[in-house]
């Protein structure tokens, strides 16, 4: 492989990772901080997290899952990751701006993270092992 390729492929091999670990971060945010604030009510005078929290993440998830699955299809040219992960980032997008502060918020963040996660797990495997059909 030529250093080009290699040196874009380690990008593109970050950014799977970088949106794998942003996705599951999220995760524990979505998930696990309710349980937390809902199990010590006194924790939730002190730790606020602003609303903005999750535009922030969807700036950073966008253009990172956008590049590194684009790279993705390019390379391995199965079009189900991009499908899976623009599913993730519709359902993030619309936990964050058509569902802000419902119910539906959590449940629709905590789905397209997971969507998003598999996507990149999918599409991490399939760049580096083109054997393998998973």
């Amino acid at each position: 492989m030529h250093h080009e390729q290699v040196a874009r492929a380690s990008v593109i091999t970050w950014l799977d990772r970088t949106a794998i670990g942003a996705s599951f971060l999220c995760l524990i945010h979505c998930a696990g901080l309710p349980l937390l604030l809902a199990a010590l009510p006194a924790l939730s005078r002190v730790v606020a997290i602003p609303e903005s929290f999750h535009l922030w993440m969807l700036a950073f998830a966008i253009p990172t899952s956008a590049i590194a699955l684009v790279a993705g299809l390019r390379h391995h040219g199965r079009g189900e990751t991009l499908v899976l992960g623009g599913t993730g980032l519709v359902l993030m997008l619309a936990g964050a701006l058509a569902f802000a502060e419902t119910p539906a918020e959590t449940a629709m963040t905590i789905g397209g993270s997971l969507c998003l996660a598999c996507a990149h797990i999918v599409n991490l495997r399939r760049r580096h092992w083109p054997h393998r059909h998973g």
